[in-house]
């Protein structure tokens, strides 16, 4: 859900908890325009190790075997983790707590913004030939997308098999408790064995989305590897290059694995 934006200034609130902050006022369009208008490097790389993650997954998620109910948490105005899982899913939850990301979404579902397909399709289908047979990525995504107003903390255990949460545990609180509970509570919406990709920003310290500021958790790697240890088997987790989107923050880290 959330990189951040440098547009604008702030003055801090104290919203340190995730139930402080205003997520209904986040401010959808200068998020994405910011964040993706355009596909940058980091986002390419992460789009790599989680596209070859899902294709060389578990073959019961391939084209020709039983396709999986997936789930991406804290969709925000980022469609490019629903699209990794687009060849491999029956159905796809884009759970999203904020009202105006939801809106946001129903509207990029019906009139996508260019850069999905010309930029974050080109790149997630090139070379894959599970991607490259869908000729028409988001329609198809959004005849599989349900939108659901949820917050990652009350996920219902067990319900997926396949997901993503691309910046979001480390992104909605300040709290080290918080992060360690939604990452947690996210890979616990998973059946057991079932894939899954997560990002994290890496030591953030906090963003602002238009003038607006949101809390952050800092977080490297061992504290990403020692949040999913308990409920997940890691394949790998791995630093993206990464320091001019915004103040505050030192790279991007994707983790990889199953749900236990």
């Amino acid at each position: 859900m959330a990189k951040g934006d440098t547009t604008g200034t702030a003055t801090k609130l104290v919203a340190d908890r995730n139930a402080d902050a205003p997520w209904d006022s986040f401010d959808s369009d200068a998020y994405y325009s910011h964040n993706y208008g355009h596909l940058r490097a980091d986002d390419k790389q992460i789009i790599t190790l989680v596209a070859d993650f899902f294709q060389r997954a578990d073959r019961r998620y391939g084209r020709s075997q039983q396709l999986a109910r997936a789930i991406d948490v804290g969709s925000g105005t980022n469609l490019y983790p629903a699209l990794t899982m687009l060849p491999y899913a029956s159905e796809i939850t884009l759970f999203e707590r904020a009202f105006s990301n939801r809106e946001w979404l129903s509207h990029s579902l019906k009139q996508p913004q260019v850069s999905w397909e010309r930029e974050f399709w080109a790149a997630i289908s090139r070379g894959r030939d599970a991607y490259e047979r869908i000729g028409k990525p988001i329609d198809t995504l959004a005849g599989l997308a349900q939108i659901v107003k949820g917050n990652v903390f009350n996920l219902a255990p067990g319900q997926y098999g396949l997901g993503t949460m691309f910046f979001v545990a480390e992104s909605i609180t300040s709290r080290t408790d918080e992060f360690q509970r939604a990452t947690r509570s996210f890979v616990g919406s998973l059946v057991s064995g079932a894939p899954f990709a997560a990002a994290f920003m890496c030591n953030s310290a906090g963003y602002l989305v238009a003038d607006q500021y949101f809390p952050a958790c800092s977080v490297d790697q061992k504290d990403v590897e020692a949040s999913l240890a308990p409920v997940a088997r890691i394949e790998q987790i791995e630093t993206v290059d990464s320091n001019d989107l915004r103040d505050g923050y030192c790279g991007m880290i994707v983790a990889t694995g199953w749900k236990r």
